[in-house]
């Protein structure tokens, strides 16, 4: 497959990521309208985050990994009954491993909490309990969801897939504007229900396409078969994996949840911001190479295939690199910017806006190394070797934990400042440790098809043509009037890409030219 196909597959997943991102923006501001940096807003945040750790451990990011590697190989040897049977022995085991852990899941809830959310008590506590319960089964269905992406993917049906959330954040939007007239308590109830029905429509809109792509799929528990165990053995490793980063994520929130009312809420809010550049650029980049990767990766990497591999992995860096670095930049100068125009309304004021920043700007510590560890990550997947990312991302846990500790608790403290701001801590502390984890990906790939990596000519450019562009930006901002949050994030922000691009072009970045050229030629400019 040639690059220009890879970049349309890239675009298509680009896309859908976009829909479903710009549809989360409005659920969260939405959200952040009614319940603002509250304790119903820390209680829902915290709540959802105990059952995603299901549809991490086994959705998306796992299945893709283990499933498209050896499913994608079948498709490529024309073997389309092996490939649907191997579908639906995956779909049987994973409806049987799902229901378990789901059961258990509400079962265990009130013990699952004091781990997830040390620092939740009395009615807080009980509420959480509840909502935790009832998400639960959503999530699970979330799971189905993923092997329908698996099975799309494969067949390099990109769109569908990464758009589906768009389903599943409508149902939280219309959920929270038809109960509005609730207090906040009663109403992230609602808000739960409203959730589980969205995760039930996401599966069910992909399930259609994909029972025409696999006409002979049947649920059978086939663990006898190659191929099932292929997968198998991949996905306990990545799943093992994706765990500890899992764990991660975990911690952090455990410990803000020990640094008072609004941080956890402060922190899924800037993640709202920060997952969009990780999601469009890194994701969309790591999903749409992954099944290409494979089967270029074969079953045997002589020098030939390192030397295409590395190439195909350097070229993915270099376009991940030219998006992510202007966006982390946007998330250190600008974020009061974006903040505000996204959410600050009803509940969510000004002062919000500023904590959230702050928060956003730590996480852009480590936004470049997370993006590159993903496509790091799908690389060696598609080599089959699942043990080690799963090595470096047990460093990253223990750097993250250690780390999040001292930044979260005892420098607050150090500088005599509320134990709120720790939040800050905790992001930037992640960021290093994401650094760390990247450095490892990378040395080691090294050893195995060359050097890889993105010229460090390529990123003093995009580094410089980022600074002079916030630069712009914040002059813009400086000397504007007062138009509201929302007409100075347009001004501001189209000043921010317009020189940014500006500039890249000027300095004759390969990326830039390849986008402006592909625009100029689909207008029929070029």
């Amino acid at each position: 497959m040639t690059k220009e196909a890879g970049r349309g597959h890239a675009l298509l997943v680009g896309a859908g990521i976009l829909c479903s991102r710009l549809f989360g923006l409005v659920r969260q501001r939405v959200f952040s309208h009614y319940f603002g940096l509250s304790d119903a807003a820390d209680i829902f945040s915290a709540a959802l985050r105990v059952p995603n750790f299901l549809q991490n451990l086994f959705g998306e990011g796992v299945l893709s990994a283990s499933f498209i590697p050896v499913y994608a190989r079948l498709l490529a040897q024309h073997k389309q009954e092996e490939a649907d049977r191997l579908a639906g022995a995956i779909f049987a085991l994973l409806a049987l491993i799902i229901a378990v852990i789901v059961a258990l899941g509400v079962l265990a809830t009130p013990y699952l909490l004091w781990a997830i959310a040390p620092g939740y008590t009395g009615e807080k506590r009980g509420l959480t309990i509840l909502i935790v319960r009832i998400l639960f089964p959503g999530t699970g269905i979330l799971v189905w969801s993923a092997w329908c992406l698996g099975i799309l993917n494969s067949h390099h049906k990109f769109f569908l897939s990464y758009a589906a959330p768009v389903i599943w954040n409508l149902s939280m939007i219309l959920t929270m504007l038809f109960f509005r007239h609730l207090d906040a308590n009663r109403l992230i109830v609602y808000l739960a229900w409203g959730t589980v029905l969205g995760c039930l429509l996401q599966f069910l809109v992909q399930l259609g396409p994909v029972l025409k792509l696999v006409p002979n799929l049947r649920l059978r528990f086939d663990t006898q078969s190659l191929h099932v165990k292929q997968v198998g053995g991949s996905f306990l490793g990545v799943a093992v994996g994706r765990g500890v980063v899992q764990i991660s994520a975990f911690v952090d929130q455990a410990i803000s949840t020990l640094l008072g009312s609004g941080a956890v809420a402060g922190m899924t809010t800037a993640a709202s911001i920060n997952l969009l550049p990780v999601s469009l650029f890194g994701m969309a980049v790591s999903a749409s190479e992954l099944p290409t990767l494979s089967r270029m990766a074969g079953d045997h990497v002589d020098e030939e295939v390192a030397a295409k591999l590395a190439a195909r992995l350097n070229n993915g860096l270099e376009r991940i690199a030219f998006f992510i670095v202007p966006s982390a930049m946007a998330f250190f100068a600008l974020g009061n910017v974006i903040v505000a125009a996204l959410y600050q309304s009803g509940a969510f004021t000004r002062k919000d806006s500023y904590y959230v920043w702050a928060i956003l700007a730590g996480s852009g510590v480590g936004l470049l190394a997370s993006t590159f560890g993903r496509l790091y990550s799908s690389t060696y997947y598609a080599m089959r070797d699942t043990r080690t990312p799963l090595r470096f991302a047990m460093v990253r846990l223990a750097f993250t934990a250690v780390l999040g500790l001292a930044s979260a608790l005892l420098i607050p403290k150090a500088l005599g400042i509320p134990m709120q701001w720790g939040a800050v801590g905790l992001t930037a502390s992640a960021g290093v440790a994401g650094w760390i984890e990247f450095h490892l990906l990378r040395r080691k790939m090294n050893r195995k098809l060359g050097s890889t990596g993105v010229a460090v000519s390529m990123m003093v450019k995009l580094w410089v043509a980022a600074s002079l562009a916030a630069l712009t930006a914040c002059v813009v901002e400086h000397f504007m009037p007062d138009y509201g949050p929302i007409i100075a994030a347009l001004f501001v922000l189209a000043t921010y890409g317009t020189a940014y691009f500006t500039l890249t072009f000027l300095l004759r970045v390969k990326v830039c030219m390849d986008v402006i050229g592909k625009v100029t030629r689909r207008i029929g400019i070029g």
